[in-house]
């Protein structure tokens, strides 16, 4: 997902050249998805996006890797959704997904365009996917919340209660922080611990979740208390599912360390990581 407005950021994060060779974060998600053995990458972006990332990608990317570029539009609905609105804003993330319904034709994973997930994270994904014996389960990989923190200000993360490696809730908190060792959320001044699970969206989908989105953007629209600015979010959509379909979500640990660029001021610590695992002979530079 590249659909992202970077209000925090300060502009675009998604497009900003952070590696070695000035390469996007999201190309190195794409190299460790490609060497996990993910075979197809679907990009979601805005319209105005679209011709340069096109451009941008396939300079740049091997031939054997298939993409497709999606645009998320906020006219782009289910029939069935009738609004009186001229919104411009996109409908969030289970939108997001929805839009690129007519490109995934089997299983897929879901992660953020602007998040580093790691190595081992693309390779549990796939092999969980690979698996015969999973034929009904989501999953989604955790990370603990002690390294998904910024120290430039607060971020919003949700955390998982987890049972068994089994989902069991995700409690959004959007302003959590660290001061003097203690984690806790401003909003609530709950207290949180550094190896409490979080999603960072990173999610395992069946593709019949698909007709299911159409019918749950339909009525989130109509319940909407405000057209103009109110999202649709992709957990709350997954959670709902899971549900209504009597379906566990399997946890996978990460194994992988996470880092991203909440705030402009995270971009140097990111520079510098990417940085070393290249000089590390994690990557290659120039990655392609």
């Amino acid at each position: 997902m590249a659909a992202g407005s970077g209000s925090r950021y300060g502009k675009l994060k998604q497009f900003d050249e952070l590696g070695p060779c000035k390469e996007f974060l999201m190309e190195f998600s794409i190299y460790d998805a490609d060497t996990a053995g993910f075979n197809h990458i679907v990009l979601i972006t805005r319209k105005e996006n679209k011709e340069y990332l096109e451009e941008y990608l396939n300079k740049r990317l091997p031939k054997h890797i298939k993409i497709d570029i999606v645009v998320q539009e906020a006219n782009n609905l289910p029939e069935g959704c009738k609004i009186n609105s001229k919104r411009e804003k996109p409908w969030g993330t289970a939108h997001a997904i929805w839009c690129a319904k007519n490109y995934v034709s089997g299983d897929f994973a879901i992660i953020n365009a602007d998040d580093f997930y790691g190595k081992n994270s693309f390779k549990n994904a796939f092999q969980y996917m690979s698996r015969k014996d999973n034929n009904k389960n989501f999953g989604l990989v955790c990370y603990k919340l002690s390294e998904t923190l910024s120290e430039f200000g607060s971020v919003s993360r949700g955390v998982c209660k987890v049972e068994n490696d089994k989902l069991v809730s995700i409690n959004e908190y959007l302003k959590i922080q660290q001061e003097n060792n203690i984690i806790f959320d401003l909003n609530t001044e709950k207290t949180l611990h550094e190896d409490d699970l979080v999603s960072m969206n990173f999610w395992i989908c069946k593709n019949d979740f698909f007709i299911f989105l159409e019918n749950y953007i339909i009525r989130c629209i109509g319940e909407l208390k405000n057209i103009e600015k109110d999202e649709i979010y992709l957990p709350f959509a997954i959670k709902e599912y899971s549900e209504f379909n009597n379906m566990e979500i399997d946890v996978l640990r990460s194994m992988s360390k996470w880092f991203g660029i909440t705030y402009i001021e995270d971009k140097k610590e990111s520079i510098k990581k990417l940085r070393e695992l290249t000089e590390n002979k994690h990557y290659p530079s120039p990655l392609w």
